[in-house]
């Protein structure tokens, strides 16, 4: 039971290259979009002699839900 699949007709094919080309002509047309520029944030340098930790308020806040 194979069902005849309709030919394709040269209308559609010039129908469908049309839109194809059309599609492609307004792409070129559109104006490109300016890629921004992102800053790259520079990290702190690391202290010499320690230093590097302070218990903050939120450390201290995590330390009191963390206790068992």
């Amino acid at each position: 039971m194979q069902e005849s699949q309709p030919k394709p007709s040269r209308r559609g094919f010039f129908f469908g290259a049309a839109a194809t080309g059309a599609a492609a002509a307004a792409v070129m047309a559109l104006p490109r979009v300016q890629v921004a520029e992102v800053a790259v944030a520079v990290p702190k340098p690391a202290p010499e002699k320690g230093g590097g930790y302070s218990a903050s308020e939120h450390v201290e806040r995590y330390y009191k839900t963390a206790r068992v």
